[in-house]
């Protein structure tokens, strides 16, 4: 799978070790940034990955920062994409199963490495459900202002 990640300072560190792991379990990683830990404004790194993610150039998405507020925000902006804040496994088998998520979003502030990696692995390994879900992704793609 191609997946995108991308994080501003806050969860730089998270993002850097989440790449190991992630192509170490044979996936194909693409990092939109940031370079550093130095700060920087998250939605110039979160907006590309999300636009990656948007337009089918990555299969999914990861994105980082303090909270991960900030975050699911941006990419929230994109069409198409459905980023969860994600902070426990739990979260991230809904955000699949219900919410079909292409996108999750971790606070690098929120929780401990070890968590992160177990929230990436049951986002990775949760299949949609489909049926009632559906209807309301698509509710979600129709609306309009």
């Amino acid at each position: 799978m191609k997946i995108a990640i991308a994080s501003d300072h806050a969860g730089y560190e998270d993002k850097e070790r989440l790449k190991i792991f992630l192509s170490n379990q044979s996936h194909e990683v693409m990092d939109f940034g940031t370079p550093s830990a130095e700060s920087c404004d998250y939605p110039d790194f979160i907006h590309p990955a999300a636009a990656a993610v948007a337009s089918g150039e990555c299969d999914r998405g990861i994105v980082l920062g303090g909270s991960g507020n900030g975050e699911a925000m941006a990419a929230n902006r994109h069409c198409g994409i459905r980023c969860a804040l994600c902070w426990n496994e739990e979260t991230a088998a809904l955000a699949r199963r219900h919410n079909n998520a292409n996108m999750i979003s971790i606070g690098q502030r929120m929780l401990n490495y070890e968590l992160a990696e177990l929230i990436v692995s049951t986002w990775l390994n949760t299949e949609f459900e489909g049926g009632r879900h559906e209807r309301r992704i698509a509710k979600l793609d129709d609306f309009t202002n």
